[in-house]
């Protein structure tokens, strides 16, 4: 591999590796500065909203096609409706994530 390659693959592990152990660690400290015994009064409040957000903003993003044009609309549109469909038959993350999936690519593969 060249090291152009190599150098991409070494930043991506150190931002992944940063992403999930600085949190921790200013956490840690946080927690070991609180006088309370309960660790959810030191947890600031935003952290409790990240997650939806970050939910939301890859839902949005996945709802808009990379390429505008009618197939990647109609398919998209087929995908979240039989993502919604396999959700509310079966209540689960899995298996609704998967038949959105397996629509919009058939969508694309039949009128593609």
């Amino acid at each position: 591999m060249s090291t152009a390659l190599w150098l991409a693959v070494l930043a991506s592990a150190l931002g992944t590796l940063l992403m999930r152990m600085l949190p921790l660690l200013w956490m840690q400290r946080r927690l070991g500065r609180s006088d309370s015994d309960d660790g959810l009064d030191a947890m600031p409040q935003w952290l409790g909203i990240l997650g939806p957000l970050m939910i939301a903003a890859v839902l949005g993003t996945s709802l808009v096609p990379t390429t505008v044009d009618a197939t990647s609309w109609l398919a998209t549109a087929i995908g979240v409706l039989a993502t919604l469909a396999v959700w509310w038959r079966l209540r689960s993350l899995g298996w609704p994530i998967a038949a959105g999936v397996a629509a919009y690519g058939a969508v694309v593969t039949v009128l593609g």
